[in-house]
C-alpha cells in the first residue's frame, strides 16, 4: 500500500504537496491511481478520477478508488461549477485534442487546476533536433513520430502564454528535472526552459473569464 510520496512519480510528489488535506480532487487521466490513492489515504481528500484506459480504470476501482472510465472532456462537462477544489491533469495535456476547450471548462469546474507536462524546449531536445534533423526521442518522448500518443509539443514559455490567452492566472509554478516515470528528481531554478524536463503549474480562472454554462454549451454544440 502506498503510504509514502517517495513511491510516486516525482511530478506527482510535487503535486501532492500542493493539495490541502480534506479537499475535493478530480484527477484526469489518473492512470493506475497512485496520486488519488495517496491523497485519499494520507490527506483524506474526497477524490474522483477519470481514465480513458479501461484496464487502468479497473485497476483503480480494485484499489477502492472512485474512478470513471471515459473521455476526459465529456465526463468533466457533467460536473457543476466550482465542484472541485483541485483538478489535476498530470502528463496528459500533450495528448488532448482541444486544450483550450478543456482548460476553459476545468477552470470553471475546479477552483484550481494543476497541470504537468514534458518540456519540449529542454536543451537535449533542441540539440537532438539541431544535429539529427529528426523528431527527438528521449525518456520524456520515447515514441516515434508515427506512433506517439503525444499530439502537442509544449514548452514552459508556451504554457505561460496559453494561460494568459484563456484569461487564467498562474498561482504556482515549478520546473523539475526527472525522467519519465522515475520517483527521483530535482527542482530546476536556473534557466528552467532550457534545463527542466517537466513543468508543473497551478492555475485559476481570471476575473473576466467566461464561466461554466457557456463553456459547457460550446462543448455540447460540438458533440
Amino acid at each position: 500500500m502506498m503510504t509514502d510520496t517517495a513511491a510516486m512519480r516525482f511530478d506527482l510528489q510535487v503535486i501532492s504537496s500542493w493539495i490541502t488535506p480534506g479537499s475535493r480532487v478530480l484527477d484526469l487521466g489518473c492512470g493506475r491511481g497512485d496520486l488519488l490513492f495517496y491523497l485519499q489515504n494520507q490527506k483524506q481528500v474526497r477524490g474522483v478520477g477519470i481514465e480513458l484506459d479501461e484496464e487502468n480504470a479497473a485497476f483503480c476501482i480494485a484499489r477502492g478508488l472512485s474512478v470513471l472510465h471515459g473521455d476526459l472532456i465529456e465526463e468533466v462537462a457533467d460536473y457543476p461549477e466550482n465542484h472541485f477544489d483541485y483538478i489535476v491533469l498530470s502528463q496528459t495535456l500533450q495528448q488532448v485534442y482541444d486544450p483550450e476547450k478543456l482548460l476553459t471548462v476545468l477552470l470553471s469546474v475546479g477552483s484550481r487546476v494543476i497541470v504537468s507536462f514534458p518540456n519540449f524546449s529542454h536543451w537535449r531536445v533542441r540539440l537532438q533536433l539541431l544535429l539529427t534533423g529528426a523528431a527527438p526521442r528521449n525518456e520524456q518522448f520515447p515514441y516515434e513520430w508515427y506512433n506517439t500518443p503525444n499530439i502537442r509539443i509544449i514548452t514552459l514559455k508556451d504554457f505561460r502564454i496559453f494561460v494568459r490567452k484563456i484569461d487564467g492566472r498562474i498561482l504556482k509554478k515549478v520546473a523539475i528535472s526527472s525522467h519519465h516515470h522515475e520517483t527521483q528528481g530535482e527542482i530546476v531554478r536556473r534557466l528552467p526552459n532550457w534545463r527542466s524536463t517537466y513543468g508543473i503549474f497551478m492555475i485559476a480562472g481570471g476575473v473576466s473569464q467566461q464561466r461554466h454554462p457557456a463553456a459547457i454549451a460550446q462543448i455540447d454544440a460540438q458533440r
